[in-house]
């Protein structure tokens, strides 16, 4: 028996992780090291590679496991791309990893695609060794240890402010295979007993499809969360088919169960595979197509663009990337609730955030499949590959999820996300000493007026009062006052036809406006 880690081999292109990938493995899957016959044409890796290592189980490890007597560890190695364009695929593959092997090149150091794998893998894992590749290329010994020195201090200095717990810093030759044995060390170091929620519903990311005839259709993957054994009966939700499990396979070795964190192939009663390029598989009427959703959202700190509502970004949820418009929100308390009121935000910001909870409504263009409590990565993927700036704007998980595809007359009206408003005028006359006439607060067309009947207003003076009523064609409402208005207010109410304007006496009206309330009961002002 062995427990599996998946470890994301990440990093900027060309800088050897495929090469890595190799060395490292023992074991290769149908779809490792750039197999792919466009990878071997133009030299880089253009989609997500498998292979695994299997060791014996580090002593360091077995106190912590000891109701599962583990004979092995198996390392599955997930070979990302690392080409600019491919980050959707990159964000995919780091979705299912419970650790990061960074390949930095020695010779060029971090570079942008270098960054954005960091941020990646503090959103996915937090788990994390350094690997500084092409140790051979440096052969004057000098030279070696002071671009060493230089590139671990640089290093150090980027981890200091990232949520990566204690990070090893390894330098190897991916193509002599100098010091990898040192790097497998480190990772038996690193190791760790994941969590595993085997007592979940079964959901299984997708990453390669085939047929073999006679048998079934294959689908290779890894279990995002429950266990699947043999003759268990799944559903492929984008196909809406019910299928039985007729075997299972990891690297060529035949079981009759998996669960979360395994590297698979199930092969299930015969379908197209051309249909499932990529998917989920998982157990029957769990996972759904998702229309709109609520996420906490957190910020990307490298990311230096403003996150505003209404704009438009790339969601990525497991491997699926769609556009969705973006609209924020913040309330005190956390988390979402249909029941609290929450203010409407036009624009993301550290310093808007405060101590506030910042929510975010995402409509997707096309619905997505989703698990509720998924990770979302949202991305500005359209924007310069070559500039420097980050592309990842935030994180969040789907923690309210909407199936309803009619959910604007459905689902938003019971959203209750306000605007903040005011209106402002002048005191016209004054009847009596707790009774003045207000203009300008409402156009002479306005015919909502009688809706603000009740709402307290302030003078400019400080005196509070309520609109006791609306009157006339000219947009007139009386205001009515708790207690007398000092005389030297009242003298200055009267002074209407100054000509300066601090003379006159003002009146400023403030309530919510509701975004999403659509009947007359709904629409009422409330402050």
């Amino acid at each position: 028996m062995y427990l599996n880690l998946n470890i994301g081999i990440l990093g900027h292109v060309d800088s050897g992780k495929t090469t890595l990938a190799k060395a490292l493995s023992g074991i290769a899957s149908t779809a490792a090291f750039d197999k792919n016959p466009q990878s071997q044409e133009r030299g880089i890796t253009l989609d997500l590679g498998f292979s695994a290592l299997q060791v014996d189980f580090p002593e360091h490890l077995r106190a912590q496991s000891a109701l599962q007597r583990y004979e092995k560890l198996q390392y599955t190695f997930v070979d990302c791309p690392g080409h600019a364009s491919l980050i959707r695929t990159i964000i995919g593959g780091a979705q299912i990893i419970d650790m990061m092997l960074l390949v930095i090149d020695l010779e060029k150091g971090i570079q942008p695609q270098t960054a954005e794998c960091l941020i990646i893998g503090e959103l996915t894992c937090r788990k994390l060794i350094v690997v500084l590749n092409k140790l051979d290329v440096l052969r004057n010994a000098t030279q070696q240890q002071k671009t060493l020195d230089k590139l671990k201090k640089g290093i150090a200095n980027v981890l200091s402010k990232m949520a990566f717990d204690e990070t090893p810093v390894v330098a190897i030759s991916a193509a002599t295979g100098e010091k990898i044995p040192l790097l497998v060390d480190a990772m038996k170091l690193k190791s760790f007993i994941p969590d595993r929620c085997t007592d979940l519903p079964f959901m299984f990311a997708v990453d390669h499809c085939f047929a073999i005839k006679g048998q079934g259709t294959v689908c290779t993957g890894t279990v995002l969360q429950g266990q699947l054994n043999v003759n268990d009966e799944v559903e492929i939700p984008r196909l809406k088919l019910q299928r039985k499990v007729k075997s299972i396979q990891m690297f060529r070795q035949s079981h009759s169960s998996i669960q979360q964190g395994d590297r698979a192939g199930i092969c299930i009663t015969q379908f197209d595979p051309k249909l499932l390029e990529r998917g989920i598989v998982c157990a029957s009427n769990y996972v759904h197509f998702v229309y709109a959703a609520v996420v906490q959202l957190n910020g990307v700190r490298y990311y230096k663009r403003p996150i505003r509502s209404k704009a438009k970004f790339h969601i990525t949820c497991g491997y699926e990337t769609v556009l969705a418009t973006v609209l924020l929100f913040a309330g005190e308390n956390e988390p979402f609730s249909y029941t609290q009121q929450y203010e409407y935000l036009e624009e993301y910001s550290r310093d808007t955030s405060g101590q506030r909870c910042i929510f975010a409504l995402l409509e997707f263009e096309t619905p997505i499949l989703a698990a509720p409590n998924a990770l979302i990565i949202g991305s500005k993927l359209d924007s310069d590959l070559h500039a420097a700036d980050c592309r990842i704007a935030f994180s969040g998980r789907l923690s309210h999820i909407v199936r309803d595809s009619k959910y604007v007359e459905t689902v938003l009206p019971g959203l209750q996300i306000y605007k903040n408003k005011s209106k402002s005028g002048t005191i016209q006359r004054v009847v009596n000493e707790t009774e003045l006439i207000a203009v300008g607060l409402f156009k002479k067309t306005a015919n909502n007026r009688q809706a603000f009947v009740g709402l307290n207003i302030s003078l400019s003076s400080g005196e509070r009062g309520v609109i006791e009523d609306t009157f006339g064609a000219s947009g007139k409402v009386k205001l009515r006052f708790p207690n007398p208005i000092a005389p030297h207010v009242l003298q200055q109410a009267e002074r209407k036809g100054t000509s300066s304007l601090g003379d006159v006496l003002g009146v400023e009206l403030k309530f919510k406006k509701f975004l999403f309330r659509n009947n007359a009961k709904d629409k009422k002002i409330v402050q």
